[in-house]
């Protein structure tokens, strides 16, 4: 099937919504996803979105705050520009519907770590679900969106399927849409767009460990990668410090950072405090130290995880703030008042991807990125907490108002060839893609993970080198299915995140390699 749109989205998160919420006035909007609509990252997101409400909190502040995490390599005017702009935005998540918890009159707002005053918005500890459930009622409501479920991108459109050559150093690389797999028909669609944006969310996957969902593949990471656009900071991977200890659950459930912030505290097994020999912050430190402390812990006591204490709390406030915690700790036969929880971290967030400027735009002509999956220089060497969502309400925002410029003069590429399977006929054992998806989660787990070397990510990129070879040359004999095209996604971002590594000396924010110059 062939279709026709003003605006593409791929990914129905917090970004991909907000934004087809925005252009739709405009014209046609389509959003694709390729699972069911609410199951991306932005469904689990627990703490909540960072924003400046009242005194004594100030733009300045947050600014200021963010920068520190950042570690000295965001972009300081992106910052100012995002920062700004969150008082605005989170007005307009609260114009379509979504409902934040108040004290009396007032937003009810927690601190989390890296902040230095309470700012963070959140609906008990389900911010994101929340959110999902508002953006998604607000879209279903509308005449011009349609949204299709099931629908996995496979590429990016543009001159490469005209015949032309395009490398990394093309200009005026332009997007006329994408390829896209429908699960339903087991058939590859053509989309032709006007505009099209990736918010395919996070790459979790590529490690054993993650809160991030199983769809979260790095797809529109590995797109761009392939139609030669830009990539960058792919070596800032965070991993959250607090993850739920419950050996063989995919995805790893999340305790929230805010209950640090309401004050629980990490503990070893003998229930003795340790974060005061990393960080004055103690508990509350930025991500990527209390991760390493809680490594360095690990590794000295051979444990496989540390506590979070949070007895001292309360009953009463655990189960009116945490109580999607408190009912998840109690089915494992935990009870989070009277025991400890048994904790190690788990990726979170990739503060890399898909470079974009300040209106969002991609490397390549009229595909925007917004959320996880780009990279605007906010973030920098490490994300403060809850400035995800916030990022990406931003950028939606920004991309929608270039595209609805841009869109009344682009034209259609109707000589655009339909998807081309002829060779593939191999419908080769699932064995082989669930074992090599296997193996690069260990290799990036073991070997690109929290504390890194030169060794260890020599050792990774040349057993990646050959599961590459190994999964290109089996893509292209194969009949395509999402788990194969997946797979080749996850390769591509392992890929991205080892070279970026490799040529960081310095260690700086998430990246941390043994064999690292320190940064002064």
């Amino acid at each position: 099937m062939r279709y026709k749109v003003d605006f593409l989205v791929v990914g129905s998160g917090i970004a991909g919504l907000s934004y087809a919420l925005k252009v739709a006035g405009h014209g046609k909007v389509c959003i694709l996803t390729k699972a069911d609509a609410s199951e991306g990252s932005t469904k689990y997101a627990q703490g909540g979105i960072a924003a400046v409400m009242y005194d004594p909190d100030s733009y300045e502040k947050h600014i200021a705050d963010t920068l520190v995490a950042g570690d000295g390599i965001c972009d300081e005017e992106v910052v100012r520009m995002t920062i700004t702009e969150s008082t605005e935005r989170v007005k307009e998540l609260i114009q379509w519907g979504v409902e934040f918890d108040k004290n009396g009159s007032h937003y009810d707002l927690h601190r989390e770590g890296g902040h230095s005053e309470f700012r963070i918005l959140h609906h008990k500890d389900n911010t994101g679900a929340e959110i999902e459930r508002g953006l998604l009622n607000a879209v279903h409501n509308h005449p011009n969106i349609t949204l299709k479920e099931n629908q996995y991108a496979i590429d990016l459109i543009t001159q490469h399927h005209l015949g032309m050559r395009v490398t990394k150093h093309t200009p005026d690389i332009e997007c006329y849409g994408a390829y896209v797999f429908n699960s339903d028909t087991q058939q590859i669609d053509t989309y032709l767009a006007k505009t099209t944006i990736l918010a395919t969310g996070g790459l979790g996957n590529v490690y054993k460990t993650t809160t991030n969902p199983i769809t979260a593949t790095g797809d529109g990471v590995a797109m761009v990668h392939r139609a030669r656009g830009g990539i960058k900071d792919m070596e800032f991977v965070q991993f959250h410090p607090t993850t739920l200890y419950n050996p063989g659950e995919t995805p790893s459930f999340l305790i929230t950072e805010a209950m640090r912030g309401a004050g629980a505290i990490l503990k070893d097994k003998n229930g003795v405090e340790f974060m005061q020999k990393y960080d004055p912050r103690q508990s509350l430190a930025p991500r990527d130290i209390v991760a390493r402390a809680i490594d360095n812990e690990m590794k000295i006591s051979g444990e496989s995880h540390v506590y979070l204490d949070a007895r001292h709390i309360g009953k009463e406030q655990l189960m009116a703030h945490f109580p999607n915690i408190y009912a998840k700790c109690l089915e494992i036969g935990i009870n989070i008042a009277k025991d400890m929880i048994p904790v190690v971290p788990g990726v979170h967030y990739a503060c890399g991807g898909i470079a974009v400027d300040k209106k969002g735009e991609s490397t390549i002509h009229n595909l925007f990125a917004a959320g996880e999956c780009s990279c605007t220089g906010l973030h920098g060497g490490n994300r403060l907490a809850s400035n995800s969502l916030l990022e990406a309400v931003v950028y939606a925002h920004n991309a929608s108002q270039e595209a609805i410029q841009r869109v009344k003069s682009i034209k259609y590429h109707d000589e655009v060839p339909d998807w081309n399977a002829e060779g593939m006929i191999l419908n080769e054992e699932m064995v082989l893609i669930t074992q090599t998806r296997k193996e690069l989660q260990e290799i990036m787990s073991n070997y690109v993970g929290i504390v890194r070397s030169d060794l260890r990510l020599q050792r990774a990129f040349d057993r990646l080198n050959l599961i590459f070879r190994e999964t290109e040359d089996l893509y292209n004999k194969s009949v395509l299915t999402e788990s194969l095209c997946e797979l080749r996604n996850l390769i591509a971002c392992g890929y991205l995140i080892i070279k970026m590594a490799r040529a960081r000396r310095e260690n700086r924010g998430l990246h941390y390699s043994i064999d690292g110059i320190k940064h002064a």
